[in-house]
């Protein structure tokens, strides 16, 4: 490599770097609209409005069923927290964390780090774009963050499924096992803390019209 390819490549990496902390520091300043909430993906601070009730419900529904099915363990759930991976930021629906957080706390204090969090849920709303940001976006920044287990719940995918994607892949950014269970089925988590949980009928109810 000449001195000018590696000084090149050496600016390169200095400018990424600058814009992720750009990028930080803007969503550290942001006054977010109550109703909305604010995640750093793919280089962009992207807004998204909170959910309907139908997104409130089903969430509601994994939520109550984790705490159960988790009880006892060293892994509890939680919703409406930021999840940290370097300087991007997520905001799942729902998602599963070790007990003890002080151990994966972020050390600005905004959120939890990414390594403790092994599963995450994201409900999709409706519309073209937001089923492209949880199926393609946040699909590729949750393997990228090496995110164990990501669960889509679509009422929107013919008639509602539930995805279960595993085995992230962060170079490709992308998961190396999917699973689409059609609503009316039970979709089963196969690995992890939450490893047998079930989402069915009860939580997603039967297939959509």
């Amino acid at each position: 490599m000449s001195a000018l390819v590696a000084e090149r490549a050496v600016a390169e990496r200095t400018v990424a770097v600058n814009l992720d902390q750009v990028l930080w520091q803007v969503w550290k300043s942001l006054d977010v609209p109550e109703g909305f909430r604010a995640e750093i993906i793919e280089g962009t601070i992207t807004l998204s409005p909170t959910g309907s009730s139908r997104h409130f419900d089903v969430n509601n529904r994994v939520l109550e069923d984790l705490f159960v099915h988790l009880r006892g363990s060293d892994w509890r759930p939680g919703n409406d927290c930021n999840v940290i991976d370097g300087f991007k930021v997520l905001i799942p629906d729902v998602f599963v964390a070790q007990r003890e957080i002080e151990e994966i706390d972020h050390p600005e204090g905004k959120g939890l780090l990414a390594s403790g969090v092994l599963l995450v849920v994201e409900t999709v709303s409706p519309g073209a774009e937001n089923r492209r940001r949880d199926h393609v976006v946040k699909r590729r920044a949750y393997a990228a963050a090496g995110i164990p287990v990501y669960v889509i719940i679509d009422d929107h995918d013919d008639g509602g499924a539930v995805t279960v994607l595993t085995t992230p892949d962060p170079k490709r950014r992308d998961y190396n096992s999917s699973t689409r269970v059609p609503y009316g089925k039970e979709a089963v988590i196969p690995e992890g803390p939450a490893k047998g949980f079930v989402i069915g009928p009860e939580i997603t109810g039967g297939p959509r019209a």
